[in-house]
């Protein structure tokens, strides 16, 4: 019989405080940073599994464990694991902890490869200016291609630096966005931002094909998913001069990419060598699905989670239910 009522996988330092603080004591809860592949465990530890978006969920699991939380404001992984094994567990996912924490993040992107900090940064030690002349953003064009919890944000913020932003989105439920078909307004757009949920059907929809049509020299960020962007198709388009920058958070590939950075492993899959090659370049900024991290949003996070675990304890359910597709 299992001892503990949840363990926490991928809980960094600062998280798995957090956590400790306000998980009441009558939960009986286990942590570690390692994803589930990474501990080695054959057997859960706990009744309830919470994860984030790098552990590979073991099949042999789904009749051990009465729940998955996510710590995530995606829930595709989820999703897919629900799909193989439609009488698993319970599935449940944090939506309104982050959002305008990650949108911070996409305008910290966008705003350092327009300025080409990188650059910048290394050019200081010779204090040399050739070359590092960046754009202002007020009157420009953005545009926000997923108008969630978060996209609704980046809108916000974008609007609030004097650009002119389009959003996109089948379900238009805000009144302060100027919503538009992705493929008639990417070819005006001086800034792309990737927002979207991840679903089959608009798995790579940032091909190449698509981002060929992106004006000249336009700056694509994604906070989203990896796989809604090919990693190779982002660094053809930069090697052509076609995209001027590109800023990611999130990666395909990213549980083999996330391990095998931690552990000094070497990376297997094509994708994540693209990826390692997109890093070593002055117009690409990456950062480890790091844009729901600051203080404000790790404290909600930490109290929805217990909120969540607590529900479910009492009731058999979760508040915010992953959704099932229609």
């Amino acid at each position: 019989m299992k001892v503990l009522d949840v363990f926490f996988y991928e809980a960094f330092e600062e998280e798995a405080a957090a956590i400790a603080a306000v998980l009441p004591p009558h939960i009986r809860a286990g942590f570690t940073a390692d994803t589930i592949q990474e501990y080695g465990e054959a057997e859960p530890p706990a009744q309830i599994i919470s994860l984030r978006t790098q552990s590979q969920l073991p099949d042999a699991w789904a009749g051990k464990i009465n729940a998955l939380l996510s710590r995530s404001t995606g829930y595709d992984h989820l999703a897919a694991y629900r799909a193989r094994h439609p009488d698993g567990p319970a599935c449940g996912y944090l939506p309104l902890y982050c959002a305008r924490a990650v949108a911070e993040q996409a305008m910290l992107l966008w705003i350092a490869l327009s300025r080409r900090l990188t650059v910048q940064r290394r050019q200081f030690r010779t204090f040399d200016r050739d070359g590092i002349t960046g754009r202002e953003l007020a009157g420009k064009t953005l545009l926000v291609a997923g108008v969630g919890n978060i996209g609704s944000e980046i809108v916000r913020i974008g609007q609030g630096l004097e650009l002119t932003v389009y959003g996109v989105d089948p379900v238009q439920k805000y009144d302060f966005v100027n919503y538009v078909e992705l493929d008639k307004k990417i070819g005006e757009a001086d800034i792309i931002v990737c927002a979207m949920n991840l679903t089959d059907e608009n798995r790579e929809i940032f091909n190449y094909k698509r981002l060929r049509k992106a004006k000249y020299g336009a700056i694509f960020i994604n906070i989203a998913r990896g796989e809604l962007a090919p990693a190779a198709d982002l660094l053809r388009l930069l090697e052509e001069g076609k995209l001027g920058g590109a800023g990611l958070d999130v990666y395909e590939a990213e549980s083999e990419l996330a391990v095998a950075l931690r552990t000094g492993g070497t990376c297997q899959s094509e994708s994540a060598q693209t990826v390692l090659k997109l890093n070593e370049r002055d117009d690409v900024l990456c950062t480890p699905h790091n844009a729901f991290n600051t203080e404000e949003a790790v404290q909600r996070k930490s109290e929805q989670s217990v909120e969540q675990i607590e529900h479910f304890l009492k009731t058999g359910a979760f508040l915010w239910d992953v959704p099932y597709e229609n």
